[in-house]
Formats: C-alpha cells, sequence, structure tokens
C-alpha cells in the first residue's frame, strides 16, 4: 500500500486528489494538511511514502516544506513531488535543489498523476516532460560548477556513466541494457553513487550530472 500525504491549500485540489487517488486498491490518502509546516508535522507522524506538495502556500512554502523534509534524517523514506500551476520557474528550480524528488503539473491527466504517484513511490525521480525540457535548457547557460565536478571523482567509472544514463530519463532496466548488465547490477551501481554524493534521490543525481558537466545539455 502507497501511503500519500496531500499539502496544498486549495481544499478543493485537496479533495480533487483524494478522490482520484482513493479509488485506487493499492493508494491510501494518510494525511491532509493547508500550509508546509503543518505537512512537515504530519509526515512525520504518519511517514508517508509520497509527500504530494503544492509549490506556493502560505505561512511556510513547498520549498521550506521540501527542505525541512529532506534534512531531516527520521523522514528519509517520504519522497516530495512538488505540485504546480505554472510550469517550470524559479520556484520549481529551488524545490529541486531543496530536495524534492519530482514535479507535476495540476493540469496533468488522471491516469499519469496515478502514474507519477507510483514512480515516485519506487524512489524515481519524476519530472513532467515540459519541465524536464525547460530544466535541461537551464543549464544550457549555465557553466561547469567546479564544486560539483570534484563530487564526481569518487565515483567508479561504471558509477559516474550510471548517473549520467540516470540523467538522461532512463529507467534501471533501460541503464542494465544500455551498460549491457544485470538489472540488479545496474542499480547497484546507482544507489552507490547516490550514497557517495549524498544524494537524497535521483533527481538530485540528475542535478549534480548537469552541474558537475557530466551530461552536456543540447543547444537550444
Amino acid at each position: 500500500m502507497i501511503r500519500v500525504l496531500l499539502v496544498d491549500d486549495q481544499p478543493l485540489i485537496r479533495s480533487g486528489f483524494r478522490a482520484l487517488l482513493e479509488v485506487e486498491d493499492d493508494i491510501e490518502v494518510v494525511a491532509e494538511a493547508a500550509d508546509g509546516g503543518e505537512g512537515v508535522a504530519l509526515a512525520r507522524r504518519h511517514l508517508p511514502d509520497v509527500a504530494l506538495i503544492d509549490v506556493q502556500m502560505p505561512v511556510v512554502d513547498g520549498i521550506e516544506a521540501t527542505r525541512r523534509i529532506a534534512t531531516d534524517p527520521a523522514l528519509a523514506s517520504v519522497h516530495v513531488v512538488i505540485l504546480t500551476n505554472y510550469g517550470f520557474d524559479e520556484y520549481v528550480f529551488r524545490a529541486l535543489r531543496a530536495g524534492a524528488a519530482g514535479f507535476l503539473v495540476k493540469d496533468i491527466q488522471p491516469e499519469d498523476f496515478l502514474h507519477a504517484v507510483r514512480v515516485a513511490a519506487r524512489g524515481d525521480a519524476l519530472l513532467a516532460p515540459s519541465i524536464a525540457r525547460k530544466l535541461i535548457n537551464r543549464y544550457v547557460t549555465q557553466p561547469v560548477d567546479a564544486a560539483a565536478s570534484r563530487t564526481l571523482e569518487g565515483l567508479t567509472n561504471r558509477e559516474r556513466e550510471a548517473v549520467a544514463l540516470v540523467a538522461q530519463g532512463l529507467s534501471n532496466d533501460q541503464i542494465a541494457e544500455r551498460m549491457v548488465i544485470s538489472p540488479t547490477t545496474a542499480k547497484t551501481h546507482v544507489n552507490r553513487a547516490m550514497a557517495k554524493l549524498r544524494a537524497r534521490d535521483r533527481a538530485q543525481l540528475v542535478v549534480l550530472a548537469y552541474e558537475s558537466g557530466l551530461v552536456a545539455p543540447r543547444s537550444r
């Protein structure tokens, strides 16, 4: 059973998401919150698998709520997915840096929304295609971060290759096929890289891969 926490200041939005989720046999909404501070408190109480958090809320916004969850060792198993009306913007970028596992635009189709919750619960990075494209485009104009580049020095060549493939959006099975290894070995490479880089999840691996220059975005 996938346990979900909903955090959004609009009751109608929360009700809509709850209605979609609760008809699924493998998903349970364990709590709802109207601001980020309450959401963090409920995350600590219920330890959900996925926290769906609106990026812009009064009192404590989604970015700060994400940061509090991502930096709390007791909440290491909670995967934060940011909900936004606006597609890619500075708020979304900051939330990714704060530790969000992914992003969804609120006009997503219901079947895609349910799939996204299951993907997030597995611990895979999740970016709506429109956000992923704009995130990558942003890095086209960014210089390579020397500090980020140095963080990759402790990785083996195979771990670096796995991280680069994660940044291209490949799943463990696809990484295994590309590297001609078993899915279990691919997962091991990814997990070891995350541990060495102190990355909370695959989304942070994507950020590090681009910031360090391991993966070079295509120009627009």
